[in-house]
């Protein structure tokens, strides 16, 4: 079989087990299980909390004891009996220490699978600048399609979406104990010490202004990622509530409406070398930290109907935000840094965005929406004037009923339904990412070095 091949099927692999439940766990978590809000952002929290020290672990491992496919196969078929269990999970701690044992298993096979991929290209002559690319856009093709198929199974309220995961992760695990043999490197110098090995040595890049603010940045910026990743989807399901949504087709296939938002990442990276060659690495910086505040801002006044526009829009914006800040914050590191520092930094730098980042965003996210912008209803007739309906309203009824909750004699319900201002959660999230986007142009000074325009130069051609 096709070697390029059989290294997209990995991609495209890698990334379905993980966007089958991703973008649509808040709504098992706010809809199947009615679960505190505020306990939620630590469930996404977990992903920065496994990419602290988990992919560092697994390389050490990788390179020292045992094949990286085999390793990647392992990690696998764990994170399948995972997330197969995952349904059995009766309270939120225990969802907390399940999902966080998952990622432990999951994010050091992204890397992992990077790893596979390079090796196996450059044991075959491949050229990895012109083959790497096509194999790796597979990955976000393979996210999208389990985002539609969460959605159309109607899987994604439903603890389905976990065993779609599982099945799918444990089949890749099976595949991957068939590809190339990437036999340990032992490239660890035995004279390292840990924390070189763990890449903390890299933390000596805050003694440089620049690296620090640039630093310090990526994290505030990679808290923004985490916030439409967690609520999204239930931001769009929730509409539901309302009645003259409540049949809308975005409410029905909200996470295929989301997925606009990977297959616009796909596009905006084709664009990146002709905005960084008119416009440089920071303004570049800039335009995706702007494009966040479009996203939210887009969602904070969009709605399934009259303004659908925004949140299609929103969704196309995602794709700059996303990339654009990415691609050249890594640019920015490979030519701020020599090359004995240069694997660390960017180490660093996934570390600042995908682990501090993404837990700062996660948790107070989740503790600012539950405290600040959440607000319970236990009476029918309360709820019913906050959604403009009447309390016989039948949409309103089958909302309740879909929760599990039932209307008494009395007209108070059965139990208390929490509802967001979705509205003004958004508004918040584009304050704060307009308060970054000032901040970083106010006090991140930064001129193009020489090595700077050969890479952009080198990006172009």
């Amino acid at each position: 079989m096709n070697i390029k091949f059989r290294l997209t099927l990995m991609s495209f692999m890698q990334f379905f087990v993980w966007g089958a439940w991703l973008i649509t766990i808040a709504n098992y978590w706010f809809g199947t299980k009615q679960w505190d809000g505020a306990q939620f952002g630590l469930i996404f929290a977990t992903m920065g909390f496994a990419s602290l020290f988990m992919p560092t672990i697994t390389g050490i491992i990788a390179d020292k004891w045992i094949n990286a496919e085999k390793l990647y196969a392992i990690l696998h078929i764990l994170y399948a009996c995972t997330l197969i269990y995952i349904p059995q999970v009766e309270t939120p701690n225990a969802f907390f220490w399940t999902i966080f044992l998952a990622m432990c298993f999951y994010m050091p096979t992204i890397s992992l699978s990077n790893s596979i991929s390079y090796s196996t290209l450059k044991s075959n002559n491949l050229d990895l600048v012109k083959d790497f690319p096509p194999i790796r856009v597979w990955g976000t093709i393979g996210f999208i399609a389990a985002m539609w198929m969460t959605n159309l199974t109607e899987s994604k309220a439903s603890a389905n979406q976990f065993y779609i995961a599982g099945i799918g992760a444990l089949a890749l695990g099976i595949y991957a104990f068939s590809l190339p043999k990437c036999p340990p490197s032992n490239s660890l110098e035995e004279k390292s010490t840990l924390m070189q090995k763990f890449g903390l040595d890299a933390f000596k890049l805050f003694a440089n202004y620049k690296m620090a603010l640039f630093f310090v940045f990526s994290m505030f910026l990679g808290g923004a990622l985490q916030l439409t990743n967690a609520y999204g989807d239930v931001f769009l399901d929730e509409f539901k509530l309302l009645p003259v949504y409540a049949e809308s087709f975005v409410i029905k296939y909200s996470t295929i409406i989301m997925s606009i938002s990977q297959v616009s990442e796909t596009l905006f990276i084709l664009a990146i070398p002709f905005f960084l060659k008119r416009f440089g690495i920071k303004k570049v910086m800039v335009i995706a930290m702007l494009a966040w505040v479009f996203r939210f801002g887009l969602f904070a006044y969009g709605d399934p109907s009259g303004n659908l526009w925004m949140i299609i829009l929103s969704c196309v914006v995602y794709g700059m935000a996303f990339d654009f800040f990415n691609i050249s914050g890594s640019l920015f590191v490979e030519t701020s840094t020599t090359p004995k520092t240069r694997s660390s930094a960017q180490g660093l730098f996934m570390m600042m965005t995908n682990g501090f980042g993404a837990v700062l965003g996660s948790v107070i996210s989740g503790w600012m929406i539950q405290k600040y912008f959440t607000e319970s209803y236990t009476n029918i007739q309360a709820l019913a004037a906050h959604v403009n309906a009447t309390s016989t309203d039948k949409h309103l009824l089958n909302f309740l009923s879909e929760k599990g909750i039932s209307v008494l004699e009395n007209g108070n319900l059965s139990r208390a339904l929490d509802v967001k201002d979705w509205h003004n959660i958004w508004l918040a999230f584009t304050i704060y990412a307009l308060i970054i986007t000032v901040l970083f142009m106010i006090f991140f000074k930064h001129k193009h070095t020489k090595a700077q325009e050969k890479a952009i130069e080198a990006i172009t051609h």
